[in-house]
């Protein structure tokens, strides 16, 4: 692909179909630039797209947004898979994308410093020295829209140092930094400082000059996170008492109206520099020890000084966060521990952040998806309330009986002012239950909740008294907040409270579900939480089943409002199911066709991962407990289920490819155990999917590996027949030498061509066994992990247990002369304690007791003096845990860490098939050890008691005492 008028045109115009909202439009467009990427010079055509300012913006940004998602998908090089960016174009792209960022318009400026961050996390520092060196020099340009470019490419590249683990090679990369970087920046946050003082008459200017020093607070944080560098620490008098001034600054033109709705440029660097001081306090105690007093009144005075409105938000939440922190450490106890600063905190800090405002009801009302996403799950967004909480049980660890005493008249008060003026004063009681539970909460688990608390609340009676009465109110509908809260109460505290309180809210919670919005949220997510913790058992759940569906069922409505698909609802749903397994099929008949629909809908435009994910796991659920008790009913499925996975399929839907190839898994293992294992007619609809599924563009998506292998293994176990007719064995020995090359997939591997062996037999498979072996013994001495290791001496197990051991050695011993040797010397004696996972380890055990028992070869020189060392390690993987020492090679990319806009692959719980047991014969491998010895004995009079000598005592004992359970005498 040439950089010419007519390439840019044509790319121009499919980045434009891309943009088109109709599917038969914009799917071959995505196909088309999908299927072209690969070729020389893409990358460079959209970076010179991007560049061409004749060009339309709208296709620009496009071109951007195309751009960083190929790299993206393309720029890491998986193991020995193939590079799908030239070499000339990696490198010209890291020529280019620098400069063309920093000239380019913001929108495209923020594109590109993902993708540079995206190919620091890859090349950066080794394979790209340059990139600092390129960008601090930007810094002498003065021209602040670069400089901008510059620190917003630095914050996307050192963002990361902010969640990574320590390791070496992040040490070396952030000195490298810290010896390249941190002296400039420094120079340029006094040198934009200076500049604010310069132009403190000029609006435009300033509010370019902060908007930096916004960026530069990012980045300093970015570089003290992991550790306080050497040069931070020296420089503490340049950082602290300036960014105490930023704090503290007064620039009126910059202030933003109380009209506005989003922060101002001062908001967000008060909100950064609140960060800052943040991360100081809690990690830098004693450097940061002198400027804590002066930044406690400077946050405190911030706080004091603003208003409810949402945009001030992220700044009260980061100054909360501050003043916890500092709260946390006793060497600040002097500051907080007096009952007036208490009561003072509580009142002018506490109550007005924890109340209800505007805002938060707009939220309630409009989007009760984020404001449940806020409020349980704890997102990303921090939130006033969050963090008042926070400084709550922060104080409460330190001073308890003061907070207490002080809070809780608080609390009384709120309580009573509702008592006397009903719901005019609702706000009062939601923000009093707010402060009980942060006062209460000591300790908590996801699965169960609270589970430890401050014994100077009664959390039962508080329940009895305050939150159960709000639910016994005739209307559902009627204050909702309140609603919303007593139900939050009931799951936050499901632990600790009595049971019989518990029971007697389920009715309540079931009549609430109907209400909808975030009522009906909690309402559901609380009686899954009750089921999933035990605390409402089948029994207990039974009498409440058929209206807890009814009611979950109903809020999912008819499926084609996208807001009705609630995730909190679907799994309540899944969780009540799974609960009353047998007793849930009478109310399958209903659930089951509302389901399917669902699933159609949802498959032309997935936008919920989390609720697909529960619905694939139910429907998956009911195949497996309708099956279980009526197989024949396997068909209706089929039926319900083909025309939309087959839909899914054909318009490559890619969030649920995985989910249908395991559905499909589970599917044919249930109609192939019904049938006898099937022969596969033409007419089969199964079969008529195989061809698709060795095609190579399927496995390219890391997320379809997995779930493809178990189809391929099941259709080689229900339909053997079907895959040797239609001439797939090649293509599915190609796959096998695909997965077994890679790192990250060669467990796959090896599980796919063990269930070869097993279901083909030695007859199939005997001519290709050599070259199977060739490749696995060249990936041996090309990438040795000890993932890898483990997956081999299990295969190799397991194959000397099918088709003897000295055919084994016969086909290792073709591949090279001595090859069997140094492999069990090397790497089956060495290694063996490496071998991890049940079924794994009885392959190896079972593997090697047919070495040491029925090999010929292994009992003749130059193997035979290898024999006793073998039986010592096999005992060894009997008595000893595994060896979880690590190779050399062991560092590849984990399959979540896979990188692309893909979908990963997520298993079905519900839809694991039974864990095949190719040795089910053998139970217990010591017992086959002894007994395989003792015939051995038999057979060869004499021959073992020499060799069982060569053991070592511990080994010996060991192997005595298996004898003598199992009453075998060696002679």
């Amino acid at each position: 692909m040439d950089v010419t008028e007519d390439n840019l045109a044509t790319l121009a115009n499919y980045l434009q179909q891309t943009l088109n909202p109709d599917p038969n439009v914009r799917r071959p467009a995505e196909k088309f630039l999908e299927g072209v990427e690969v070729n020389q010079n893409y990358a460079v055509l959209l970076l010179h797209l991007v560049e061409k300012e004749a060009a339309d913006m709208t296709i620009r940004v496009a071109a951007a947004i195309a751009f960083k998602n190929y790299i993206k998908r393309n720029w890491p090089v998986e193991d020995e898979s193939a590079d799908r960016i030239h070499l000339s174009d990696r490198n010209a792209i890291k020529n280019l994308i620098v400069s063309l960022m920093l000239k380019s318009p913001e929108a495209i400026q923020r594109q590109f410093s993902d993708a540079v961050s995206i190919i620091g996390k890859y090349d950066f520092p080794e394979k790209w020295p340059t990139l600092i060196p390129e960008m601090v020099e930007k810094f002498a340009t003065g021209d602040f829209h670069v400089i901008n470019g510059v620190l917003r490419t630095a914050h996307s590249l050192f963002k990361r140092y902010r969640y990574e683990f320590k390791s070496q090679k992040l040490w070396e990369e952030i000195k490298h930094v810290l010896d390249n970087f941190a002296k400039p920046l420094t120079d340029l946050f006094v040198a934009t400082l200076d500049l604010a003082t310069k132009h403190a008459d000029n609006p435009q200017a300033l509010r370019v000059i902060y908007g930096s020093l916004v960026l530069i607070c990012k980045v300093f944080y970015s570089l003290n996170y992991q550790d306080l560098p050497e040069f931070f620490e020296d420089n503490m008098p340049i950082w602290m008492p300036n960014l105490l001034n930023l704090l503290q600054v007064k620039v009126p033109c910059l202030e933003t109206s109380a009209d506005d709705e989003n922060p101002g440029v001062l908001e967000q660097l008060r909100t950064e520099v609140c960060e800052c001081a943040a991360l100081y306090a809690l990690k830098y105690e004693e450097e940061f020890g002198p400027h804590a007093p002066s930044f406690v009144t400077a946050v405190w005075t911030v706080l004091l000084a603003t208003g409810p409105q949402p945009k001030y938000d992220a700044l009260v939440s980061n100054a909360l966060t501050f003043l916890a922190k500092i709260a946390e450490k006793n060497n600040y106890k002097n500051l907080f521990e007096d009952p007036g600063t208490l009561s003072s905190i509580c009142e002018k800090v506490v109550i007005p952040n924890l109340e209800f405002r505007e805002s938060d009801m707009e939220l309630f009302e409009d989007n009760p998806e984020e404001y449940v996403r806020r409020d349980i799950e704890g997102s990303d967004v921090d939130t006033r309330r969050r963090a008042t909480c926070d400084l709550v049980r922060t104080l409460v660890l330190h001073y308890e009986d003061k907070i207490m005493n002080i809070f809780g008249q608080y609390v009384q008060v709120m309580l009573a002012q509702y008592g006397e003026r009903g719901a005019e004063a609702w706000r009062g009681k939601d923000a009093a239950m707010y402060l009980v539970t942060s006062l209460a909460a000591r300790g908590s688990t996801q699965a169960a909740g609270v589970t430890r608390a401050s014994p100077l609340v009664d959390l039962a009676q508080f329940a009895a008294h305050h939150a159960l009465p709000e639910l016994q109110r005739g209307n559902v509908n009627e204050l909702p907040v309140l609603k919303a809260d007593a139900i939050k109460y009931i799951m936050t505290f499901r632990s600790l409270l009595p049971k019989d309180l518990i029971i007697s809210s389920v009715p309540l919670l079931v009549s609430h579900v109907g209400a909808g919005g975030v009522v009906g949220t909690y309402a559901a997510c609380c009686a899954e939480k009750l089921v999933a913790g035990g605390l409402l058992p089948a029994a207990g759940l039974a009498p409440h089943a058929r209206p807890l569906l009814a009611a979950l069922l109903a809020a999912l409505g008819d499926g084609r409002d996208p807001a009705t698909h609630n995730e909190y609802v679907m799994k309540a749903i899944l969780r009540t199911l799974s609960c009353l397994q047998e007793a849930a099929l009478e109310y399958l008949g209903e659930a089951l066709p509302k389901l399917a629909q669902m699933l159609a809908i949802v498959a032309k435009n997935p936008c919920k991962p989390h609720f697909n994910h529960y619905l694939f796991e139910t429907l998956s659920l009911s195949v497996m407990l309708v099956t279980k008790t009526n197989p024949n009913a396997i068909s209706a499925f089929e039926d319900a289920l083909f025309p939309i996975f087959q839909e899914i399929l054909q318009n490559d839907v890619q969030e649920f490819m995985p989910y249908v190839f395991q559905m499909l898994s589970l599917l044919l293992e249930l109609r192939g155990a019904s049938n006898g294992g099937g022969g596969g007619s033409a007419g089969d609809p199964y079969c008529a999917l195989l061809p698709c599924l060795v095609a190579p563009a399927l496995w390219q998506r890391p997320a379809n590996v997995r779930p493809l292998v178990r189809l391929l293994c099941a259709f080689i176990a229900a339909r053997p027949d079907a895959v040797l007719q239609s001439g797939r064995l090649n293509a599915m020995l190609g796959v096998f030498q695909k997965l077994i090359a890679s790192k990250t997939n060669d467990h796959e591997g090896f599980y796919l061509i063990q269930t070869m062996f097993y279901k083909f037999r030695e007859q199939v498979m005997q001519p290709y066994t050599k070259q199977i072996m060739t490749l696995l013994f060249q990936r041996l001495s090309s990438s040795k992990t000890t993932k890898y290791v483990r997956g081999l001496i299990a295969f190799l197990g397991f194959y000397a247990a099918h088709f003897g051991a000295d055919t084994l050695i016969d086909i290792i011993e073709s591949v090279q002369t001595n090859m069997f040797g140094m492999y069990l010397e090397r790497i089956l004696i060495a290694d063996l304690q490496k071998v991890t996972g049940a079924l794994e380890r009885k392959a190896a055990a079972v593997g090697c007791v047919k070495l040491l028992t029925s090999s010929q070869r292994l009992r003749q020189p130059p193997l035979a003096a290898l024999w006793p060392r073998l039986l010592q390690a096999l005992i060894s993987l009997f008595e000893l845990p595994p060896d979880e020492s690590s190779l050399p090679d062991d560092h590849f990319i984990e399959v979540d860490d896979a990188p692309g806009y893909q979908a990963q692959y997520a298993q079905l719980a519900c839809a694991r098939g039974a864990a095949s047991d190719p040795l089910a014969s053998i139970e217990d491998p010591k017992r086959y050890l002894a007994e395989s010895l003792g015939n051995m004995s038999r057979t060869a009079a004499g021959e073992l008691p020499p060799r069982l000598a060569a053991l070592d005592e511990p080994h010996r004992a060991a192997l005595h005492a298996y004898l003598a359970a199992y009453s075998v005498q060696i002679c």
